[in-house]
């Protein structure tokens, strides 16, 4: 695909000990890495002796290492509301909390899903709570709405004490000086890995990445759903988008170094000449999805230090094709 240069293998090793030389580096990813996953277990430490209705996630680029002085990033909070259970089979009802049944159908957007508000009592649809969060369809169904988790967000602001702007489904927090910004994102659980997923599970790789122990982990992580429909759906208001975040953060774990100073190095073309130009158009995620995709279709022994700069044209390359 690519035709490589002589200069290639020196100019890689060269891009990596300058990477190096700004933090990106595996002793410096694993320090991050411990740092972010410590101050979440100290956060759930301190916060489930008086209230065992959330637990905390730490995610994005800092609890998983692939950031460096310069690219700003913020720290991704999710907050799962343990009094609310998602369950994809009616098998799964559990009695004493908010039961919600999962709705993929063809109504919904790919990635998104209905939640359909069961009884507390038994495993029967509800057909008597009727308030702004919750909706009747066409069907009879009471469907909970998206709206709700705004309520929730601006209620956990006012708790942390902090001013946030909403976006999206998160409030974000400006942070002060000498502090980093944070997104506080409002969840729900899974249990079961989402039914839109399980091609992906079975589907047998080039690079034999991930292994079966890694997509084990995964589906046993099960999903959170976060209140935010697909812009343009006739169903916004009543569409939840399944996030996978804890498979997320287990793959980027795994990645060995190349890949994570391609992925940082992807972020840092995006920051300095697509960002000024076209905000929020392309995505550091839509970076990590195209990359998980080529470490998928490729050998192992194709991201190695000295082939730097062919994994990163390589990855440009699926990207520009992606877009």
């Amino acid at each position: 695909m690519f035709q490589v240069p002589d200069y290639t293998c020196t100019v890689s090793d060269k891009l990596a000990e300058v990477l190096a030389d700004i933090g990106v580096d595996e002793r410096i990813v694993l320090k991050r890495r411990r740092s972010l996953m410590l101050g979440e277990f100290m956060s759930n430490s301190t916060l489930q002796p008086c209230d065992e209705e959330n637990t905390v996630y730490c995610l994005g680029s800092q609890s998983e290492g692939t950031t460096t002085p310069g690219l700003d990033s913020d720290i991704d909070f999710l907050f799962c509301m343990n009094d609310f259970k998602v369950v994809q089979d009616w098998s799964d009802w559990q009695p004493g909390v908010h039961n919600l049944l999962m709705i993929q159908d063809d109504t919904v957007s790919p990635g998104y899903c209905l939640l359909q508000r069961l009884r507390d009592d038994a495993p029967l649809p509800c057909n008597d709570v009727l308030d702004k969060h919750h909706l009747r369809d066409r069907t009879g169904r009471i469907l909970l709405s998206n709206t709700i988790i705004s309520a929730t967000a601006a209620t956990a602001a006012a708790a942390l004490s902090f001013t946030g702007v909403q976006h999206g489904p998160a409030y974000k927090n400006p942070g002060k000086p000498g502090f980093t910004e944070s997104d506080h994102v409002p969840a729900m659980s899974c249990k079961t890995w989402p039914l839109q997923a399980i091609p992906w599970i079975i589907k047998q790789c080039v690079g034999q990445w991930p292994s079966d122990d890694m997509k084990r982990y995964c589906s046993n992580t099960g999903c959170f759903v976060v209140g935010v429909g697909s812009k343009g759906s006739e169903n916004e208001l009543l569409e939840w988008r399944i996030s996978t975040s804890l498979a997320e953060r287990c793959l980027m774990f795994n990645l060995n170094i190349t890949q994570i100073q391609c992925y940082i190095l992807m972020k840092m073309i995006l920051k300095t000449y697509i960002k000024p130009l076209y905000d929020g158009t392309i995505t550091s995620f839509m970076c990590k999805t195209v990359l998980f995709k080529l470490i998928a279709n490729t050998h192992s022994n194709f991201w190695r230090e000295n082939n730097l700069l062919v994994c990163l044209s390589f990855c440009l390359f699926g990207l520009y094709i992606s877009v």
